[in-house]
């Protein structure tokens, strides 16, 4: 079973404000419902509530269904929801025309007129506002205030004809949309801002993780592009000694074969990140990469002095640890340490993004072809390593690579 908090814990950073966005927007509909339904359920003497409680609960469905549609729209999983926000429009201003004609029409009293007070200010505030989260532009909800406004004080003009108690509720009538409809603005600018970053942060970490890549095939063309030539050069040479029956072609051909075994060696070093590594590059690298992707990175401890089988095992699990915490999850610090413990290399890395990572079944970031935790395991073996990963509380996943200095006569203090 899923502990509670786990559905929360496990969406990123633009999953969330989109869900809290989505959550305030309908919660909106329950305060309508609330706060106006309490005014017109307060008129027992009348029949105010059998037909106005209704329409306030249509109104506040359509709401509902048009924030659903309008954050689609936002984060652009659907085509602008043209028809809900017509259908919103209309049924705003039906239901504030019904209102103003209760004030003017309906049964007298300061009761019946708060109540009717209640119902067009919470529909005009809440349609208004909402309808502005499918329209984005800042010139059309200023289109959608006025409009609204103006055609409130026309309504009451047309009903009461006095032109000051039109112009009194048109200007209440600005502050009232306007609250709801700039707070849509704000929710749907910072929404797509959250997206926005989202979307340049896993670029950069697809960078990383290309630059990666270059490094490797530079390390690979260093390896075979002299071998290679040197083999087509002393190919070439063979052939033309055969030709002229020389027995020096044999000899050629032999420095041939051993250069190409030389070779095989060299890619096999590469291809399992066995090659010479600088321990301390890899440190200062991931340090880089990570906080130019927006993470930050703090590295303590000193690799010199370490022997290089060691350094090239551990810059193997930095490597790696990095492009994982740059691929996986949704941290936002991340903290690599390098000490000495008891005649044995201690290596963690520990982040906080480990709720959004996709994990296998110790809890480490799923990894193919060498990457992961079975092929850090693999690396590590080959110098008696030993490597434990998995998450800790509150979200936070450690991995800890520890390697024997086997003698190498490196103090046991802390490096």
């Amino acid at each position: 079973m899923r502990r509670p908090g786990t559905w929360w814990r496990g969406k990123n950073t633009p999953a969330k404000v989109e869900t809290y966005t989505r959550g305030s927007f309908h919660f909106f509909a329950v305060i309508e419902v609330a706060g106006a339904g309490m005014a017109v359920t307060s008129q027992v003497d009348s029949n105010l509530v059998t037909w106005l409680m209704p329409l306030l609960c249509v109104h506040a469905a359509i709401c509902a269904l048009t924030v659903s549609r309008s954050v689609d729209w936002v984060c652009g999983r659907r085509e602008q929801p043209v028809r809900i926000l017509w259908t919103l429009g209309t049924a705003t201003a039906v239901i504030a025309v019904v209102a103003l004609g209760v004030v003017a029409y309906g049964p007298k009293g300061d009761s019946a007129d708060s109540a009717a007070g209640s119902v067009f200010s919470f529909v005009m505030m809440f349609g208004v506002g909402i309808m502005a989260l499918g329209v984005q532009r800042r010139r059309r909800v200023y289109a959608l205030i006025t409009g609204f406004s103006a055609g409130a004080g026309l309504a009451v003009l047309a009903m009461s004809g006095s032109a000051l108690a039109a112009l009194v509720i048109a200007l209440i009538t600005v502050p009232i949309c306007g609250f709801v409809a700039f707070t849509a603005l704000f929710s749907v600018w910072l929404l797509k801002s959250v997206y926005e970053l989202h979307e340049a942060r896993e670029a950069r970490a697809r960078l990383a993780v290309a630059e990666e890549r270059l490094r490797f095939g530079r390390d690979l063309h260093d390896v075979m592009g002299r071998n290679l030539a040197v083999i087509a050069l002393k190919s070439e040479l063979a052939v033309q000694l055969a030709r002229r029956g020389r027995p020096e072609a044999v000899e050629q051909m032999i420095e041939v074969q051993r250069i190409a075994q030389e070779s095989q060696r060299e890619v096999r070093d590469v291809v399992r990140g066995y090659r010479e590594a600088d321990l301390a590059v890899e440190l200062a690298g991931a340090q880089g990469v990570l906080t130019a992707a927006g993470i930050a990175c703090e590295v303590t401890g000193e690799a010199a002095g370490l022997p290089v089988e060691v350094q090239s095992a551990l810059a193997w699990v930095v490597r790696e640890a990095t492009t994982n915490v740059l691929r996986h999850g949704d941290a936002e610090q991340c903290a690599v340490a390098v000490r000495v413990r008891e005649g044995r290399v201690v290596l963690t890395v520990e982040n906080d993004g480990a709720a959004g990572a996709s994990d296998d079944e110790d809890g480490a970031p799923h990894g193919g072809g060498g990457s992961g935790l079975a092929g850090l395991r693999e690396r590590l073996a080959a110098v008696d390593g030993t490597l434990e990963a998995g998450r800790r509380d509150a979200g936070v996943f450690r991995l800890v690579a520890e390697v024997p200095l086997a003698g190498t006569g490196v103090s046991g203090a802390a490096v």
